[in-house]
């Protein structure tokens, strides 16, 4: 697939699937603006990628989402990719889920993810043509004990996701969604009680996936880039799914 003069904005870029996406582009000949909070993190991946400076900020800012449209704007005249890939998640059932946790979760999965389209529509529409890609989830489908905040957010996501793909049908614009199921990244392992060891990761798999292993970023990065890609020219609105036959039982 070929991204030669093509930009790409990409949240939650400095580390996991954001990072690994980033890196998928900029391999395929796009150039790639990257989007972060963490800005130690988002400067090394910008600097690897020869990237220009890192956007650093909070996709839960419908503010800052615009700056960052319009930054991508100024420095490369056009914007033909959005990856929504930030994310985070809280690891409690509904009792133990302070109003804050799930605030915090709905802002940065939900609002992010609108106000980062919402605010890439624009030039898009304007241009005639356009690629979305969202971070969906698994558990944005079929439920999971212990998640519930994550869980609703995925689901809207998904919402999100099917409902702007026919609003923008007509303006050239594409919207999909990447729906990962368990994959190698700094949030399997955060927000657990104690830090999982390889050995743990790896009986998870064996226990729930039915090809007993963990994706890698790069394997779920590579349907990203695909769903934004010209190979993928008929397919808006969809949730495709990567979690190696997980939801197929």
């Amino acid at each position: 697939m070929n991204f030669i003069n093509q930009v790409a904005v990409i949240t939650g870029a400095a580390s996991g699937m954001g990072a690994a996406s980033a890196r998928e582009f900029r391999a395929a000949g796009g150039q790639v603006v990257i989007v972060d909070r963490n800005e130690g993190l988002a400067t090394q991946v910008a600097d690897e990628l020869n990237a220009g400076p890192p956007m650093i900020g909070d996709v839960s800012d419908s503010a800052f989402c615009h700056r960052v449209i319009n930054s991508a704007l100024e420095r490369h005249g056009q914007l033909d990719v959005l990856v929504n890939a930030a994310g985070i998640i809280i690891r409690a059932d509904a009792l133990s889920t302070s109003d804050e946790e799930w605030q915090r979760v709905m802002n940065v999965n939900v609002n992010g993810v609108f106000y980062m389209s919402r605010a890439a529509v624009t030039p898009m529409k304007a241009q005639g043509r356009g690629a979305i890609v969202n971070f969906g989830s698994i558990w944005g489908g079929v439920g999971a004990a212990g998640v519930v905040a994550y869980c609703a957010s995925k689901g809207a996501v998904h919402q999100i996701t099917r409902a702007m793909a026919l609003d923008h049908v007509n303006d050239g614009i594409r919207i999909n969604a990447v729906c990962p199921g368990e994959v190698n990244t700094p949030m399997l392992a955060s927000e657990r009680p104690q830090p999982p060891t390889q050995e743990d990761l790896q009986k998870l798999a064996e226990e729930t996936i039915p090809m007993a292993r963990l994706a890698e970023p790069e394997e779920v990065a590579r349907v990203v880039v695909f769903l934004a890609s010209a190979a993928a020219s008929y397919m808006t609105g969809s949730l495709v799914t990567v979690d190696a036959g997980y939801t197929a039982r």
